[in-house]
């Protein structure tokens, strides 16, 4: 399983003085941008694709607080992919200094064609990267309808 490790610094507080949720953000975004430069998704690589990562929904779940002082713990784990390596879904878990799990995320993404604007699948080599990750015991191969399990586009935003 992939693993990182953060220091809680004090922007990443909020008035209520524990782990605010940009951080969560930030820690999960560093994390998958770690792992995904250290496997073949440099910038270079990625240019070359011409393609980039865009995010549908980061579905977050809150357990316990935890606050500045002690370092954290974020995890990645592959819960889907798509046969072409369009769609993604990437699941997230946060330990404390004590190992106890005090949150976790389920992202969805795809990748784009920077230039034509549209969702493509990932070149072969890259697809062999992505789906190098540890996967989570419910892995699922994705569909174009996993990606509407929450609703559709409204009708005046087709």
């Amino acid at each position: 399983m992939y693993t990182k490790e953060f220091e809680i610094r004090w922007s990443d507080i909020d008035a209520n003085r524990h782990l605010a949720n940009s951080a969560y953000i930030n820690f999960m975004s560093h994390t998958r941008m770690a792992f995904l430069m250290e496997n073949g998704f440099g910038q270079r690589e990625m240019a070359k694709h011409n393609i980039g990562p865009v995010v549908f929904y980061e579905h977050m779940y809150y357990f316990k607080e935890v606050f500045a002082g002690n370092p954290v713990k974020v995890t990645l784990q592959l819960k889907g992919l798509s046969e072409d390596g369009m769609y993604f879904e990437f699941i997230h878990n946060f330990y404390d200094h004590k190992g106890r799990n005090f949150a976790s995320c389920e992202m969805m993404g795809a990748w784009i064609d920077l230039k034509e604007r549209k969702l493509i699948g990932l070149p072969e080599a890259l697809f062999v990267n992505l789906s190098s990750l540890s996967k989570t015991e419910n892995f699922k191969v994705l569909t174009k309808e996993d990606t509407r399990k929450f609703g559709k586009k409204p009708k005046d935003l087709a």
